[in-house]
């Protein structure tokens, strides 16, 4: 009898040491689901910042951020260690139950069973029995926890994949804008040179016609037709000269404002370009 005692006290100890080894994988289990879930909640955060970035302020360059494809990457790779754990549940189940038939096997060797023998077998098939069920009903639980992950994981990639393409949608039409802005300042440039261009034919212009006015005073004393001439047409030429210094003034009015406009169009495309250039930083 006390060698039965004994040999069930043994087979007692062996299955609460397997029973604590099952409690702390089911633990380590549900610790790495838990984990899973605060990764998932932590990306819907960034990804619901993200978003509200991209509504709150004019856009830059658009270029998408590695991030929520890296995020993509390190949740495949925490649902393959959920399912490793998972696999490493199953196996702890089919060792114990290869305990529970190896233990079985020895108290057949040993014969002889007393009557208390026999109480404490049936009590403690009892209690495997309840470890059993206790490690289906955790196994099953497990399962339907790993497909709702599963599904969390795939409408997160799915939301993932929508928002890379509202991004490549935002850095095309960033680009197009980009574009047109650089067409509209050369043109800007284009004008400016010309206009330039034609303030110093006017200068030259104007400078030609004070020489050919000292010269007609010069042979206004020649003689008195000459001269009479030379006043009316110096008259006309002065006339002329006004006209072309209102023009010239108008001219430059012109040209100070297309200055002011260049400068105008500089700016913004140096703030622009300042923008994307933190978005893709960002």
């Amino acid at each position: 009898l006390e060698s039965s005692l004994e040999q069930e006290k043994k087979i007692r100890m062996d299955l609460e040491r397997a029973k604590r080894k099952l409690e702390g994988d089911l633990k380590l289990a549900q610790e790495s689901i838990m984990d899973l879930e605060n990764d998932k909640q932590q990306l819907d955060e960034r990804l619901k910042n993200r978003a509200d970035e991209l509504g709150g302020a004019e856009p830059d360059d658009g270029v998408p951020v590695p991030g929520p494809q890296a995020r993509i990457e390190e949740l495949e790779e925490e649902l393959e260690a959920e399912r490793t754990g998972r696999a490493k549940v199953e196996k702890l189940r089919s060792e114990l139950s290869r305990e529970l038939e190896e233990i079985s096997e020895r108290l057949e060797e040993a014969g002889g069973a007393t009557s208390v023998q026999i109480e404490l077998n049936k009590k403690r098939e009892a209690e495997f029995q309840k470890m059993r069920r206790d490690l289906e009903e955790a196994t099953l639980q497990h399962e339907a926890t790993a497909a709702a992950l599963r599904k969390k994981h795939a409408d997160s990639v799915a939301e993932l994949g929508e928002q890379i393409d509202n991004l490549q949608r935002v850095k095309q039409k960033l680009e197009k804008e980009k574009s047109e802005l650089k067409l509209e300042l050369d043109d800007l440039a284009s004008n400016m040179e010309q206009l330039i261009k034609a303030k110093a034919n006017l200068e030259k212009l104007c400078r030609t016609m004070e020489d050919q006015m000292n010269e007609h005073r010069t042979k206004s004393e020649e003689a008195q037709r000459v001269v009479n001439d030379l006043t009316t047409q110096r008259a006309k030429l002065q006339t002329e000269n006004g006209e072309l210094s209102r023009q010239l003034e108008e001219k430059e009015t012109f040209i100070n404002q297309l200055t002011r406009g260049k400068l105008t169009y500089t700016q913004q495309l140096e703030d622009l370009k300042r923008q994307l250039e933190e978005e893709a930083k960002v």
